[in-house]
C-alpha cells in the first residue's frame, strides 16, 4: 500500500512521535552507519511498524545542496534502534528522513504516516554544488527520462514519466518498492521533503515506458527529483530539477 504521508518533513516531531538520535555528526569519505529510534507519545521507542511499499522504514539522506541523495531500508534492533548503513558522505550540511507508518498504539498515530528528520553535519571542507537548471530530462546510466506536467504548488497533479534508451522505449522495468518506479522530491533552500506517489499500478513483471504519479508540492520555486527504478536486477537513480510555479 502507498500512503500519503503528510507535512514536508522538517521538524524532527509531529503528532507526538519524535526522531531520536544520538549522531549529530557523521564521517566523510566512507560508509556509515546512522543510527536512531521512533519514540511515540508515551516517551518509548515504537517497535511495531506497518509495512508500506515493501518496508516498514524508509530512509533518506540529502545534503543541502540537493545532492548526495541515498535512500535505504535500515534494520531495527528489538529495542527499536534503527541502523541506516549510509555509503560514503560529502562533507557539508546533511538532513536525514525517516517515513514511516506505526503500527502500534491509539489515536491518530496508529495508522497515520509521518516523515521526521534531523539534521546531521558531516566536518571537511564543503564545496557547494550548484542546482542544475530546471529542465524537462535527464540521463542516468545509459537511460533517457523525460518528465511531463506543470505542478503547481499546494495543487494535486498528474505527472508523467517516461523512460528510453538509446531511442527507443524501455518496457523492462521491474517491479521495486511495490511499483515500476520511486519518486521523490526535495525543494531548494531547506530540503523540505515529498513523496510523489505513484498511481500506475504493478501488472506484472515488466512495466513502462510511461509512468503516472501524483504530483503534490506544497510550496512554489525548484524541486530535485530522484527516480528510482530498477531493470536486470540493477538499481538507477535520475535526478532533474523541476521548477513549481
Amino acid at each position: 500500500m502507498d500512503h500519503m504521508a503528510s507535512g514536508n518533513g522538517l521538524s524532527d516531531s509531529q503528532g507526538g512521535y519524535r526522531l531520536t538520535s544520538k549522531d549529530t555528526t557523521l564521517p566523510a569519505g566512507k560508509p556509515a552507519a546512522y543510527r536512531f529510534a521512533v519514540t511515540g507519545p508515551d516517551g518509548k521507542p515504537v517497535t511495531e511498524f506497518a509495512v508500506d511499499q515493501t518496508k516498514r522504514m524508509h530512509f533518506y539522506a540529502i545534503r543541502s545542496d540537493l545532492t548526495g541523495f541515498q535512500h535505504v531500508h535500515p534494520t531495527m534492533a528489538a529495542d527499536g534502534t534503527w541502523s541506516a548503513d549510509l555509503s560514503a558522505l560529502a562533507p557539508g550540511s546533511w538532513r536525514v528522513f525517516a517515513s514511516f507508518t506505526p503500527n502500534t498504539g491509539t489515536g491518530t498515530g496508529r495508522g497515520a504516516d509521518f516523515v521526521l528528520s534531523r539534521a546531521v553535519t558531516v566536518p571537511g571542507n564543503a564545496a557547494k554544488t550548484p542546482l542544475p537548471a530546471p529542465a524537462t530530462g535527464t540521463e542516468a546510466d545509459g537511460y533517457t527520462v523525460t518528465v511531463k506536467g506543470e505542478p503547481m504548488a499546494g495543487m494535486a497533479q498528474p505527472l508523467t514519466v517516461s523512460i528510453t534508451k538509446e531511442g527507443k522505449p524501455v518496457t523492462d522495468l521491474e517491479p521495486y518498492l511495490d511499483t515500476y518506479a520511486h519518486l521523490t522530491a526535495f525543494h531548494e533552500g531547506d530540503a523540505a521533503f515529498a513523496h510523489l506517489h505513484p498511481t500506475t499500478k504493478v501488472t506484472g513483471d515488466n512495466g513502462g515506458p510511461d509512468l503516472s504519479f501524483h504530483a503534490e508540492l506544497p510550496t512554489s520555486g525548484n524541486w530535485r527529483l530522484f527516480l528510482q527504478f530498477q531493470t536486470g536486477g540493477k538499481l538507477h537513480t535520475a535526478a532533474l530539477t523541476l521548477r513549481v510555479g
